[in-house]
């Protein structure tokens, strides 16, 4: 077996989009976030949107957290969040679970929250994710899943040219592989 790919550190601090800021969440600010310490991202110039952060951004924050302690320092290829660049306000968060050295790919999850759904912010963080992702000639495919009966997800990873590749009881998986 050969040995896993070397991940370089993330040598940006953002990316950006017509609307949003997206910037790669840190152990520090995840552990103040859950310690409901906002002072850091104040001094970012970073707002709390309204209903942020909410219960699921909590439930994913340890995740973050022991995705990023897998690495010496963030390489895009865990969570970023989701920031309106008019107002700097965070609306969600979006980003990878780490990245799969042996199949070449990268799962990709989003959070909108409630009172900034339905406006396309999904989709522009993650097609810029994507874009970002596929510019590294180490990853070959961008899997994600979504609960079966959440239709707004469907139709998202529908629109950005995912493939379904299977579903249980509860969940759809997708795969979109590197052209």
């Amino acid at each position: 077996m050969s040995e896993p790919q070397k991940i370089p550190t993330l040598q940006i601090n953002r990316l950006t989009t017509e609307r949003l800021i997206l910037i790669p969440y840190t152990i520090q600010i995840c552990q103040n976030i859950i310690d409901s310490d906002f002072s850091g991202l104040s001094e970012m110039g970073l707002k709390k949107g309204i209903g942020w952060p909410d219960e699921d951004v909590l439930e994913t924050l340890p995740r973050i957290i022991d995705n990023l302690l897998q690495v010496v320092a963030p390489t895009g290829f865990e969570s970023w969040m989701i920031i309106k660049n008019d107002t700097l306000e965070i609306v969600g968060d979006a980003g990878f679970k780490g990245f799969n050295s042996v199949e070449s790919a990268v799962d990709i999850g989003y959070g909108i929250i409630k009172e900034e759904r339905r406006k396309g912010y999904a989709e522009e963080a993650v097609t810029e994710l994507i874009r970002w992702a596929f510019t590294n000639e180490m990853v070959r495919e961008i899997t994600a899943r979504c609960l079966i009966d959440n239709a707004s997800s469907v139709n998202l990873l529908n629109k950005m040219n995912f493939i379904e590749q299977k579903r249980d009881d509860e969940m759809i998986y997708w795969s979109l592989i590197r052209s």
